[in-house]
């Protein structure tokens, strides 16, 4: 079995920052082994490295799925973007991909909206099958896009508007709330390029410089002393998130309320992670940063789903076409 994994975790001096992917592949690959595969073998890719680099390599990821998963059958290919006709879709790699093997399978949800080698060409070659996480992850979300249980709270936040415009046009106009924080929500204040009213910020976390310790204070949002920059929403503004986010029975959040990484402008999102954990509505997480902070405070258990695609899952829900998928007969 050759088996398109999502092994792209973060990170730091070469150690695993988040397994999150890791542990959503286990499923898929622990049901092959049971199934009495010959060999499994396992592809992905890791970063956007501009040929081999050392510091992309999978070597840290290959070691830590085989110690969730010590066999023998399981091997794990190199970071497939070390060759460049991965994102080319080359036939020629992707036959290299495909030989000696007799099937595959396609698990992994945050690349099949790029028609590379190892998403589209193998499954071209192969008879292609969705994996456990695919399927779950296409009909997890694949909710929010039918009739949902009102009322539906859309949060989002980050610093690019632009790749989440499209979703924001498509399930913001069903949405009884749209609540925007981040870099983004500055960029629709000032260019307004959505056709209906959403939920700004009122209070921001002003910085005086973009540093970690930096020096602090809460200002009403759009009234940013010169020179200084809002790196995180303010505590009115997070009682105002809560309240809406208390509310709902659907719940879609996307994208981190500041720069979360540093202590002193987490407490945004830190409140919004807690306030669609408590609810009881359905609620999907979705984009690294969003999952990461809900990983780090415990709380990703507490919500329904917590999807591992970022861009794969923004152009599912604004209504796009997956390559990944649409090249497997069947799939969900």
């Amino acid at each position: 079995m050759l088996v398109r994994s999502d092994l792209n975790v973060p990170l730091e001096e070469g150690r695993i920052a988040d397994e999150t992917r890791i542990q959503a592949s286990l499923p898929t690959l622990r049901l092959l082994l049971e199934r009495g595969a010959r060999a499994v073998t396992v592809c992905s890719h890791l970063g956007r490295p501009k040929g081999e680099d050392s510091a992309l390599s999978l070597e840290p990821v290959e070691d830590r799925l085989r110690e969730l998963l010590p066999d023998d059958r399981l091997q794990v290919l190199e970071n497939t973007r070390f060759n460049p006709g991965e994102t080319k879709n080359d036939p020629a790699f992707a036959r290299e991909l495909a030989d000696d093997n007799d099937l595959f399978v396609q698990d992994a949800f945050g690349s099949v909206h790029r028609a590379h080698a190892s998403t589209v060409g193998v499954a071209e070659l192969l008879p292609a099958y969705a994996g456990l996480l695919l399927e779950r992850e296409l009909d997890e979300l694949g909710k929010l896009l039918g009739v949902v249980e009102r009322p539906f709270v859309l949060i989002s936040g980050g610093a690019k508007v632009d790749d989440k415009l499209g979703v924001l046009q498509n399930l913001g106009g069903k949405a009884d709330a749209v609540l925007v924080g981040g870099k983004m929500a500055e960029q629709i204040r000032s260019e307004n390029p959505l056709s209906f009213e959403v939920v700004l910020p009122v209070d921001v976390v002003a910085a005086s410089e973009f540093a970690e310790d930096a020096e602090t204070k809460v200002v009403p949002y759009g009234s940013l002393p010169e020179g200084w920059l809002g790196l995180d929403i303010g505590p009115e503004t997070r009682e105002l998130f809560a309240q809406h986010i208390a509310k709902a029975r659907t719940i879609f959040w996307n994208g981190p309320m500041g720069v979360f990484e540093w202590s002193p402008f987490a407490e945004g999102t830190k409140a919004v992670a807690q306030a669609v954990a408590a609810s009881d509505g359905y609620s999907v997480v979705g984009g690294a940063d969003s999952a990461r902070a809900l990983t780090e405070l415990g709380l990703a258990d507490k919500v329904s789903w917590v999807s591992t695609g970022g861009g794969a899952a923004l152009e599912l829900l604004e209504g796009k076409d997956l390559p990944g998928v649409s090249v497997i007969p069947a799939a969900p």
